[in-house]
This record gives structure tokens, sequence and C-alpha cells, in this order.
């Protein structure tokens, strides 16, 4: 049977993104499989594996059409998490597609993908 397994991002420096991404999402680089084009990382709790980390000469896409969303529970909390992101190597991305009043602030990985950090209070689905 076909299962999801986990999203894989293309990155110009391996090593740089292992340290971003685990730091970033409290996740652990896995020795199996490991190699300098190559990372597999995992819930630091040992609950499955999350994020794969693939070497790639190709640019980031300024307007991918697929990226990460990472929730929060608040405005305080989204505005918390955008600035410990930022010190840990993202860098704000001047978006021309926000919305009036968005829930979601864009932001890119130390390689340029883009992704989001969305406060889950003020989508119209509400908290997950």
């Amino acid at each position: 049977m076909l299962r999801l397994g986990f999203p894989v991002i293309g990155v110009t420096d391996v090593p740089r993104a292992v340290a971003f991404w685990t730091s970033a999402l409290d996740l652990v680089a896995l020795p199996e499989g490991a190699r300098p084009t190559w990372r597999t990382l995992a819930h630091a709790d040992g609950s499955g594996r999350a994020l794969g980390l693939m070497l790639s000469e190709s640019p980031a896409e300024r307007r991918p059409r697929l990226h990460l969303d990472l929730f929060v529970d608040s405005a305080a909390e989204q505005e918390a998490e955008v600035e410990r992101l930022i010190g840990l190597g993202a860098s704000r991305v001047d978006w021309d597609l926000y919305p009036p009043d968005p829930d979601f602030v864009v932001l890119a990985d130390p390689d340029g993908n883009v992704f989001c950090v969305v406060d889950r209070s003020r989508t119209s689905s509400g908290p997950a």
C-alpha cells in the first residue's frame, strides 16, 4: 500500500541545512543513510521521521508550488518564533501576495527555500 513519507527540501549546503532545521523544529539528524548529499531528520522524541534534506544544484524557487507551513497557536508565539528563526539564519521574504491582515509570515531558510509561520488562532479552520 502506498503511504506518504515526509517532505524533502533541496539544499545547497547539507550541513548548514541540518543545523538550521534541527534547531528550528527540534529535530535530530539520523545517522542511518547519512551521506554528503542526503540527511534524514526525525522528531527528537523518537516519534518518527520528519524531513529529508537533499543536495540540490538548482536554485530555490521564489514562489514554489509546494512549501512548509509551520504552525503556532497565537500572534505572540508567531512573532517570537519568527524572530527565533531569523536568529537561526532564516530571512524575511518580501512577499507581494500577502492578503489583507494575513495569518502567516513568509520566511526563507538559509538556502532560500520559502516557508510560512502560520498563526492557527487566526485561520478559518482555527487551532490545529
